[in-house]
């Protein structure tokens, strides 16, 4: 047990993954972060981030249009695994009991994020946490039209691997000292990812306790 706990530590520590896993595990976990229901829990953004850090400071085994491609593509695959797959399960989704790799709040706050910002949720999303991987999905649940899909889709990948991995890259070409205070950096980028979901529930719980005293 106590040596699953330290894998899975693992497999959340970006620095660890881009020291150890190099590369392939980078665009592994970006496909599977971007699009398989159960890749909610993986680091993205931050990772995006180290990785376009650690090919500036040459702490990896690939340059940075490798690696800059190799995560675009990945991130739009992964959009289309989870595309194919709520167009495949479709509203059953929403009746699936919850595991420790499924939770059914997380579709619905995707419905919701889903229903504000329609197909640009794909794009927005990218820098959300949990509706990163879960806005795909609803989108194949309620079959948007596939080339708006396909737009949104390599929109959103593009924005968000530029402005994440190119600002690490040229961050740390310009201050490679940055390295010293990656901790730091990542805290305030996880900070920063989960402030809209904070804000989200917190409406949600006012509602319901307004909802609350209404029926009273």
């Amino acid at each position: 047990m106590q040596e699953f706990l330290v894998s899975f530590q693992q497999l959340l520590d970006a620095e660890y993954l881009l020291s150890h896993g190099g590369f392939y595990i980078v665009c592994l976990i970006v496909f599977a972060e971007t699009g398989l229901f159960f890749g909610f829990f993986l680091p993205g953004d931050y990772l995006l981030f180290l990785a376009g850090l650690f090919c500036a400071l040459n702490k990896i085994d690939v340059g940075i249009t490798t690696m800059y491609f190799g995560i675009l593509g990945a991130g739009i695959l992964g959009n289309f695994a989870g595309y194919w797959f709520g167009h495949r399960t479709g509203p059953m989704l929403f009746k699936r009991k919850d595991s420790l790799i499924f939770k059914r709040k997380y579709v619905v706050m995707a419905e919701e994020f889903y229903q504000k910002y329609g197909g640009t949720a794909l794009v927005i999303g990218r820098f959300v946490p949990i509706i990163r991987t879960f806005a795909p999905i609803f989108a194949g649940v309620v079959k948007l039209d596939f080339k708006k899909f396909v737009l949104y889709n390599v929109l959103g990948a593009f924005i968000w691997v530029s402005v994440l991995t190119l600002s690490g890259y040229y961050l740390g070409e310009l201050f490679p000292s940055i390295i010293n205070y990656v901790e730091y950096i990542i805290v305030g980028m996880i900070v920063i990812a989960f402030l809209p979901i904070i804000i989200a529930l917190i409406k949600r719980w006012i509602k319901g306790q307004k909802e609350k005293k209404e029926t009273k």
